[in-house]
């Protein structure tokens, strides 16, 4: 038995589906990565994949990178975690109060889903209210409100939500959900929910969908009227689409934003803050009164994923790193466009910056339902093709994402690569219709 079928056999024992999560591979095709290095990975077989999904954009800077590898083991001879406030995560705060618009206080965790789950606890806190208003088809991490609306194939009519893959049927009654772009039906809930909401939490851009002109301006206007916590949900635009991330691109300030994957160059790190007065609410002085969210982290801020961060910082302050990242995202959906238009396939290319998406359907996407009418059959079909040719990605149909280690020969790779999966599986279609 060759190695790759051996540590295939050995994760399927331990590992429900044989998977982390998400990913959905069946069984036959699952890799387990032994190594990485730029936008490449090799499976415990040897097999070199083109990288696509870049640890689900956490490795924005590439994988293994020199600066982050060096700051990361020079801090971890000192002592890998504390428990405490350390010097490392001092002058990350520091760096990222200078670089986030509506950064004043802050706290450090150690993902993503900490991060959104505390920004919205903080702000029940603060109010004093119970219901969290989300946008349908946004993920905001592990926790039951971050998947309320997610998975579902047939949502409710909204504001209901759907509570098919949290586990917690509760967030029927704690969760009101909107329709992404349509900044009217969502004001509309806020005005007949107003005394019950404590915060909004938004993707600024919504999985790959753009915000459409006027709504994340109106939605900081309309929360602001009624004294409700906007959350920005950074962990994705957080440094991808500029230095200060969706706050600074599309120019709206929310009251608390989350922060995390490309934050710590591929090691684990989240973050969350905002306004110091909604902050004050995690202070544990307060303890135990009202508007108190008790909120700590074990390795939340560790020096190894501070020094990480702020290497991974400094590489982002190079010049012309986001005119580079913008100009190679430009570059892929153009060539998805068009190997989509040669393939004579009806299909919509979404995403900005280093991110992009294929989607099977006739018709713009500028909502989760609009997508959820889309032919994701086929679009699996293709990336589980792509995968098969050695191109790494999750084959559920989510974004690509690319790096800083990515070049135009690797985005002529892929889109080469596409081309043949769109050819394949047409033709596996067409075999089985016969």
């Amino acid at each position: 038995m060759n190695a790759t079928n051996n540590f295939r056999e050995r994760a399927l024992r331990f590992f429900p589906g044989g998977s982390n999560g998400e990913y959905g591979i069946p069984e036959g095709d699952a890799p387990v990565i032994e190594r990485g290095r730029g936008c490449r990975v090799w499976d415990t077989g040897g097999r070199e994949y083109l990288d696509m999904t870049m640890a689900w954009g956490a490795a924005l800077i590439g994988h293994a990178h020199s600066k982050v590898l060096e700051a990361a083991s020079a801090a971890a001879a000192n002592g890998a975690n504390f428990g405490a406030v350390n010097r490392l995560m001092v002058e990350l705060a520091e760096r990222i109060a200078d670089i986030s618009p509506c950064v004043e206080h802050i706290r450090f965790v150690a993902s993503g889903t900490e991060a959104t789950m505390l920004c919205l606890r903080t702000a029940r806190a603060t109010t004093g209210r119970a219901k969290i208003l989300k946008f349908e088809g946004a993920y905001h991490g592990q926790h039951p409100e971050g998947v309320t609306s997610l998975v579902g194939s047939d949502p409710p009519a909204l504001p209901q939500p759907d509570s098919s893959g949290t586990g917690a049927p509760w967030v029927e009654r704690d969760v009101l959900v909107a329709p992404y772009n349509d900044l009217a039906a969502t004001e509309q809930i806020l005005t007949d929910h107003a005394a019950d909401l404590a915060a909004v939490i938004v993707e600024p851009l919504h999985r790959c969908i753009t915000p459409v002109d006027g709504f994340l301006q109106g939605l900081r206007e309309a929360t602001a009227k009624r004294g409700i916590v906007l959350v920005f949900d950074e962990v994705v635009t957080g440094f991808r689409l500029a230095l200060g991330g969706a706050q600074e691109y599309y120019g709206v300030l929310p009251d608390l934003v989350a922060y995390g994957k490309g934050l710590g160059g591929g090691f684990p790190i989240g973050a969350f803050g905002g306004r110091a007065d909604i902050m004050e609410a995690v202070n544990e002085q307060r303890l135990p009164g009202p508007n108190y969210a008790w909120s700590a982290s074990t390795t939340g801020g560790n020096p190894v994923s501070s020094a990480a961060a702020l290497a991974t910082i400094d590489v982002f302050c190079e010049p012309g790193v986001y005119d580079r990242l913008h100009a190679m995202g430009r570059r892929l959906r153009e060539s998805l466009g068009q190997a989509l238009g040669q393939a004579g396939e009806t299909a919509q290319v979404l995403g900005d910056g280093p991110l992009a998406q294929s989607v099977f359907i006739d018709r713009p996407v500028r909502s989760h339902r609009d997508w959820l009418a889309a032919d994701r059959e086929r679009g699996r079909a293709v990336m589980l093709e792509l995968l098969r040719s050695g191109v790494f990605l999750n084959p559920m149909g989510t974004k690509l994402y690319l790096s800083l280690a990515h070049t135009e020969a690797d985005l002529d790779a892929f889109t080469t690569h596409f081309a043949a999966a769109l050819q394949s599986t047409r033709r596996d279609e067409a075999e089985d219709i016969e």
